[in-house]
């Protein structure tokens, strides 16, 4: 099978390297993918995946058998609609479906209206009610943006001045755009936090092994959310009678949900949980693999990703089977200033892994000047043809090898190392870090932590 994955990050390099590593699936190209990919045999493609004819072009002149969203972006604008509407598989959630990531509010309403647990809320359309109600009801609270805002839209407001602060720079500041249009307050839980992701297919769904995100940005859980500084999995202090809990109780009921009301939702569909006192309960859904999540998961699966994937299309029965002798860390390496003021530039070592750890790539480019394979440089302005992009892919595609890379945006690579449990894990992950020249950058040093109390 050939395949095409939709992204450009860690996530999509995980995926890409899972998919080529079942074996199934012989060729994986990812669009737009970024150089460090190469690497691991993956070939790229720019083309923005805003450029909807491009990718349908692409996808019919050079033969994929199906294609795979990795980001949250394009599902919630319809990127799926647009490949069945042309003919073209893809693995992913309808516009519809993705709007459970789409609007924190139509999730909100779904859990009410099936009595799924999440913490009780309120949305609010103008900064006066919204302040209102925080004076009210008092910290902690947390503040959400009501649309999507790349993992940085929620605030975890301990006193009233942080809440009060994030609903101005929401609403007055316009920190988040449109998608701050609307904001969700909802009632603190207290609890240790975990990720379940499923694979979907209509009501049928097949769970994966959980993790644990680590969302702040410095060592202890200080410092401003970002999209995730690293992540582990399995999650031993959280237990199997919590996680057969959530399955029963919220993956279930929401997959029906999802059906019975006109919106079947087909691919990864994250919910990020909390363990309280009164059991598990929904922080809130993604309509895909998380990042820095599936980078930690992945790792995991012993059966081949792709003929499972291709499985669900065709709905028929997938095979998904998991080690559970092992435990995987990842740790991001960010660039300087991250989430904030980022300062890109920085060159990224080549860390000498070994074959229980790997790199997985998200904002890097090449580091010195090369020629561009690709014909598109400018990817907003590729169209392509059938006639030029049929049979000539492999010179459209840049080889970049071990081209030296620099740090291009906030989350630059993660590094994930496999080994008999978190601690060693943990360990080695460090050493393999620690070891590398990371100048212009940084990293926490915690990740896996709470599971080794």
């Amino acid at each position: 099978m050939k395949v095409l994955v939709i992204g450009s990050g860690a996530r999509e390099h995980a995926i890409a390297h899972t998919l080529l590593k079942g074996g199934g699936v012989s060729e994986v190209t990812v669009a737009p993918g970024n150089p460090g990919m190469e690497r691991d045999g993956i070939r790229t493609m720019k083309i923005n995946p805003e450029n909807r004819m491009a990718l349908i072009e692409f996808v019919k002149a050079n033969g994929y058998d199906w294609v795979f969203v990795g980001p949250e972006v394009p599902l919630v604008e319809g990127i799926v609609d647009d490949f069945t509407e042309a003919g073209i598989k893809a693995f992913g959630p309808t516009r519809k479906a993705a709007m459970i990531e789409g609007s924190k509010t139509f999730a909100k309403s779904l859990m009410e209206s099936r009595g799924i647990p999440t913490a009780a809320s309120r949305t609010f359309t103008d900064l006066d009610s919204a302040q209102a109600y925080v004076v009210e009801h008092g910290a902690p609270i947390v503040v959400k943006a009501d649309g999507l805002a790349a993992g940085k839209g929620v605030t975890v407001a301990m006193d009233e001045r942080t809440a009060l602060d994030a609903l101005q720079s929401i609403f007055v500041d316009r920190r988040f755009g449109i998608a701050g249009m609307s904001v969700v307050l909802e009632d603190y839980l207290e609890g240790q936090e975990f990720s379940l992701m499923s694979f979907v297919d209509g009501e049928r769904f097949w769970p994966m092994p959980i993790s644990q995100d680590h969302k702040r940005a410095y060592d202890g859980d200080e410092g401003p959310n970002t999209g995730g500084m690293g992540a582990y999995s399995p999650v031993p202090q959280i237990g199997d009678n919590v996680v057969t809990a959530a399955i029963d109780t919220i993956v279930r009921p929401t997959v029906k949900a999802m059906a019975d009301e006109g919106n079947p939702f087909t691919g990864v569909l994250y919910a990020g949980l909390i363990a309280t006192d009164e059991g598990p309960k929904v922080i809130e859904f993604n309509a895909r693999f998380g990042d820095p999540e599936a980078e930690v998961v992945l790792p995991l699966l012993t059966s081949d990703l792709g003929e499972a994937i291709d499985d669900i299309l065709n709905h028929r029965e997938p095979t998904f089977t998991w080690d559970e002798d092992h435990a995987v860390v990842g740790v991001v390496l960010a660039a300087e200033g991250y989430p904030n003021a980022v300062k890109t530039g920085a060159d990224v070592p080549l860390i000498d892994i070994d074959a229980d750890s790997h790199v997985f790539y998200a904002g890097v480019e090449i580091g010195t000047v090369e020629e561009d394979l690709s014909g598109a440089a400018d990817s907003d302005s590729f169209v392509g043809t059938a006639n030029n992009i049929t049979g000539t892919t492999s010179t459209m595609l840049k080889t970049v090898s071990q081209a030296p890379l620099a740090a291009s945006s906030g989350r630059v690579l993660l590094l994930a190392s496999r080994a008999r449990d978190i601690h060693d894990a943990q360990v080695r992950a460090y050493e393999l870090l620690d070891a590398a020249d990371t100048t212009g950058m940084f990293y926490r040093h915690d990740i896996g932590a709470k599971a080794l109390k």
